[in-house]
């Protein structure tokens, strides 16, 4: 995680998850991270909406020149980047774990921003909402003078110490700490 923000939220995240898989999204303080408010968003996760966003920080309205509120998260990525960003979101829901990425505007060559995407627990689900943070690399120099276009996904890495990934147990394999122990005949 190379921006402030992003370290900071995915550390107010860790910390309110505890030993849960998800904090609840009303455990968040909007005043315990006050600061970081203008660079973060919520997602709902609605896959034929293209997770809408709940709300969205100022900062990240104005790298897009508009209120995104209500817009679909998936469309401000190119076509090609949409198909990998539901893959990853998926990821994310079911395996209870955060994503950081580099993201860059389609055919550009711009400086990259990067994105944070946690699982939020709604109802005790953890496959309904997500907190996440877009912030650039460096201030761009045409911040307020354009929109941001398309995005691409540069890069990606899972978030550190998930919880052990939950597989299906078939008959003869044992699950352990995450790990799937296929009984052999050695000893």
């Amino acid at each position: 995680m190379k921006h402030q923000s992003i370290r900071e939220l995915f550390a107010y995240w860790h910390n309110l998850r505890g030993s849960r898989p998800a904090p609840e999204r009303g455990d968040i303080e909007p005043v315990a991270i006050r600061n970081l408010l203008a660079d973060v968003f919520i997602l709902s996760l609605e896959p034929h909406a293209g997770h809408p966003f709940r709300v969205a920080g100022t900062r990240v309205c104005a790298l897009f020149g508009r209120e995104i509120k209500g817009e679909s998260f998936l469309a401000l990525f190119s076509p090609d980047a949409r198909s990998a960003m539901r893959k990853l979101i998926g990821v994310i829901t079911r395996e209870s774990i955060g994503v950081v990425a580099s993201v860059c505007e389609f055919d550009a060559a711009q400086p990259p921003l990067e994105l944070i995407l946690l699982p939020l627990a709604y109802d005790g689900r953890t496959d309904a909402r997500v907190l996440g943070a877009l912030v650039p690399c460096e201030l761009p120099d045409w911040l307020g003078r354009r929109a941001l276009g398309a995005l691409d996904l540069a890069t990606h890495r899972y978030l550190g110490d998930a919880l052990p990934l939950r597989l299906p147990v078939e008959a003869g394999r044992l699950t352990r700490h995450g790990f799937l122990v296929y009984e052999g005949g050695h000893r």
